[in-house]
């Protein structure tokens, strides 16, 4: 996600630092950058798995996908930005995540917050709920037709993170129709809570990824969720009981400062306090499952589409983020456009037909007709620590960020599974 709330849990929080101040280098994430290759990821349980495996643990089954013990209620926390190679690479700030990793999972394709929140949250891959990336095109007319632009999933916006309000042109159960496996488990009497920052609540991205009615906790620090989590837990109730938790910080200090720098590892150590808390504080019976939405690396070189000679020639849109770039082309363009893209950016990416992507399996096995269109003519996946800016279209801050996710390195996809029993 990008940066809303600070690491100190500050909503208000200086933004304008990131251009201002000066970026901290980060330690040995990016020493070497193992990209996870279409190819290797059936070897892993992605995200969407998660929420069935704790639904066959209420049942006394243990999925074999993310084996989650037998409970009657389950917390399942997640944390913004945890990436399983970080974590790793940062062990002895974080004891306590480290003791409970239970299995490492992927997050799916692309790795960011818009697609995996709703993955998580409806047991669906891409290819089935629609949410493809950080923005979008809806359908081969959106950006042709008078008014309709793209759509920034997480913020709901057209175009731009800081666009105009997308609630009136894109209603969110209709981009995102897949009710998922929430619903289902609620209808069958599981008391379903949200422990989230309040500014969450009812906005368009929720509204697409959590579709289940259910308690709504406004908690915007550790503590407050600890307590909310707590208070929740104490609340007699018949049947079993899933509660939702999610802080953004770890992103935050990552996109801002770099993943690994003196910020990200200080709030990586309250994230471990957190998790040793909440453990603690367990009834009988209840599991916690923790995980991330995706891992981050450090961005260490720009290649800036907006300012490279014709690299927009024949190109309609370009939606994504700066890890990855879904490019849709003019009609007829698109083999012209693809050979520039892939001469011009050589090394530093991946420039793959809206075809290939679809037999390749990247935003899963099943991929509808409504979702395939809004997949890029194009797909550009940065490789190594590139970034694919646009210095003239997307906000300063963004393009200014020093932490970036979404592509194939296994320090973006790889996510942990975390689990502590009562």
């Amino acid at each position: 996600m990008a940066p809303r709330v600070g690491p100190d849990g500050d909503e208000n929080r200086d933004e304008h630092a990131l251009c201002t101040g000066s970026v901290v280098t980060v330690s040995s994430v990016n020493e070497v950058i193992d990209e996870l290759h279409p190819w290797r990821w059936s070897s892993y349980a992605t995200l969407a798995d998660v929420l069935p495996a704790i639904d066959d643990a209420f049942t006394g089954q243990l999925s074999p996908a993310v084996p989650v013990p037998a409970s009657k209620d389950v917390v399942l926390l997640l944390i913004d930005g945890l990436g399983d190679t970080l974590l790793s690479a940062h062990a002895e700030v974080a004891p306590t995540l480290t003791s409970l990793r239970s299995t490492i999972i992927r997050a799916g394709f692309p790795a960011t917050t818009a697609s995996s929140i709703t993955s998580l949250m409806s047991g669906a891959t891409c290819g089935s709920h629609g949410v493809i990336g950080y923005s979008f095109r809806t359908d081969r007319e959106a950006t042709r037709a008078p008014n309709r632009q793209l759509l920034n999933a997480l913020r709901w916006t057209l175009d731009r993170s800081d666009g105009r309000s997308a609630l009136d042109t894109y209603v969110p159960e209709q981009i995102q129709p897949v009710t998922g496996l929430l619903p289902e488990m609620a209808g069958r009497g599981v008391d379903v809570t949200y422990v989230m920052p309040g500014l969450y609540r009812g906005s368009g991205f929720s509204r697409a990824a959590f579709r289940a009615d259910g308690t709504y906790r406004s908690a915007q620090n550790p503590a407050e969720i600890l307590a909310e989590v707590r208070e929740t837990l104490s609340t007699p109730t018949s049947g079993n009981r899933f509660v939702y938790a999610y802080w953004p910080d770890l992103d935050a200090a990552g996109h801002l400062f770099g993943p690994g720098s003196a910020q990200w590892v200080k709030t990586l150590g309250v994230v471990d306090r957190l998790v040793a808390d909440l453990a603690s504080a367990l009834p009988r019976e209840t599991t916690l499952v923790v995980t991330g939405d995706h891992g981050m690396i450090q961005a260490e070189k720009r290649f800036d589409l907006d300012t490279t000679d014709e690299m927009l020639k024949g190109v309609e849109a370009v939606a994504g983020e700066m890890r990855v770039r879904e490019v849709y082309t003019r009609p007829g363009a698109r083999d012209d456009v693809q050979t520039f893209w892939t001469d011009a950016l050589g090394d530093d990416a991946h420039v793959v037909a809206r075809e290939q992507v679809l037999d390749e399996e990247w935003f899963g096995i099943e991929v509808t007709d409504v979702v395939a269109e809004r997949i890029g003519d194009l797909v550009a996946v940065a490789r190594g620590s590139t970034i694919l800016t646009r210095s003239l279209t997307d906000p300063e801050i963004e393009v200014n960020m020093a932490g970036h996710h979404g592509a194939w390195s296994a320090a973006e996809q790889l996510v942990p599974v975390l689990m502590a029993q009562g």
